[in-house]
């Protein structure tokens, strides 16, 4: 076998078999396969397809590729993925949540991406926190606290790493059968036994609309229940950022009010809907609203604070973080409204345009070498549908220099549209379950 059959088999329209795509992972993975054969190969996938089979077969693959985790636990081992969002903290609040409910949740997680912030940049803003943990540490801290937030070792998935770099400068990232094969691969890799994937919709979202958004969802619940993964899909609203506050320190923020018993809002809405789909599938709810209720009373009552608290310590965050998180995170030196230039009311908000604006200052990545200020961003965002007034805060900027404010409070007022009149039928934040 060679790479040189595989990619004659694709140009040729004909099924690769399940030993072909073994072979290319491997290949990819030790570097066998050239980058001109590696960008071939993507192209032949972008542009011929593949059906399910196929699918599963590169999943477990690319999985396949390095080490697959195992846990000799008396626990479900669950975890959740998001497509990518405007605000999303919700892997903050929910890993613990989980875990203060008898699962085990070794999460394995990104960085930034495009306009979407990562759960490692966000966590990474507390002073000491360390998420590039080897094996043993990442076990032992899921040991500690029930849950683990960390990036992917180079042990995991390693084809997946080399696959999605070539990707990114042939202009297949956005090849549904590699989307897919690309986040199970790492996820599998952590050994799950049950998995929620949160595919979000709407402007802030890479799915813009419920067509492509179900298509994605469908393809991974049904690759990942293949794969043996106990696995549904919830299409959730991306009309607006999730959170009323974007970036890295300030979305930490977010959650740490959450976790003290601030239950208003999206952020409890959906981590409760998506804990209780998997609080159910893993047989410790009686049902998806049991679950959402457990999950829920674990916020409320402070017992997924406590899991959090120690699985920062153990990442080598500050020990009594839970007791002053607000000392600990940094702070921007300019902090300014966005005043609104009109009267009306919040009729649509651009979420891609906005967490852009978060990337310009200097909250998130144009390349992969640039550095993140975790104290920048926005808060107070105001949602859709709030009437304000001419002079009133849409947002509050918090910038490095006077000038990247000036730039950001420009781009606010340009994502944030205003309209006589108050909106009708303002989206929902859960569209759909799938699978």
């Amino acid at each position: 076998m060679s790479a040189r059959s595989v990619l004659s088999a694709l140009r040729h329209d004909k099924p690769l078999r399940p030993d072909d795509l073994q072979w290319m992972a491997a290949g990819l993975a030790d570097g066998t396969v050239s980058d001109a054969q590696a960008g071939a190969f993507a192209m032949g996938i972008c542009t011929r397809g593949l059906d399910k089979d196929g699918r599963v077969a590169l999943t477990l693959a690319m999985r396949d590729s390095g080490h697959v985790l195992s846990w000799d636990v008396d626990a479900p081992v669950l975890d959740k993925h998001s497509t990518g969002g405007v605000g999303d903290c919700v892997s903050l609040i929910l890993a613990p949540a989980l875990a203060a409910c008898g699962a085990v949740v070794p999460m394995i997680s990104g960085r930034g991406l495009g306009h979407t912030g990562g759960t490692l940049d966000k966590l990474e803003a507390i002073p000491g926190l360390v998420t590039g943990l080897d094996e043993d540490r990442f076990r032992a801290v899921v040991r500690e606290a029930g849950c683990a937030i960390v990036g992917a070792t180079a042990e995991i998935a390693p084809a997946d790493k080399r696959l999605y770099a070539v990707r990114d400068v042939t202009s297949t990232v956005d090849s549904l059968d590699l989307i897919t094969a690309s986040i199970l691969a790492k996820k599998l890799a952590g050994g799950l036994q049950g998995l929620v994937l949160d595919v979000k919709v709407g402007k802030g979202a890479f799915m813009k609309d419920m067509a492509s958004a179900r298509a994605l969802a469908q393809a991974l619940t049904e690759t990942a229940n293949a794969a043996g993964c106990k696995t549904t899909a919830v299409i959730s609203d991306m009309s607006q950022p999730l959170a009323p506050s974007l970036g890295n320190a300030l979305e930490v923020a977010e959650v740490m009010r959450v976790l003290k018993g601030d239950l208003r809002g999206p952020l409890v809405e959906i981590s409760a809907a998506l804990g209780g789909v998997l609080m159910a599938n893993a047989g410790l709810a009686k049902g998806v609203q049991d679950g959402a209720d457990l999950i829920a009373a674990a916020i409320r009552d402070g017992r997924a604070a406590e899991r959090f608290g120690r699985m920062l310590a153990a990442m080598g965050g500050p020990v009594r973080f839970l007791d002053d998180w607000a000392r600990f995170l940094p702070e921007a030196p300019v902090i300014r409204e966005v005043k609104s230039p009109a009267d009306g009311y919040v009729s649509e908000i651009d979420g891609e345009a906005l967490g852009m604006a978060v990337v310009g200052l200097g909250g998130g990545r144009m390349l992969e070498t640039d550095e993140v200020n975790p104290a920048v961003g926005f808060t107070q965002v105001v949602r859709l549908g709030d009437a304000v007034q001419r002079g009133q805060p849409l947002a509050m900027v918090h910038a490095a220099r006077s000038d990247a404010a000036d730039a950001a409070a420009h781009a606010v007022r340009d994502a944030i549209t205003l309209q006589p009149r108050a909106p009708r039928d303002l989206p929902g934040l859960i569209h759909e379950r799938i699978g």
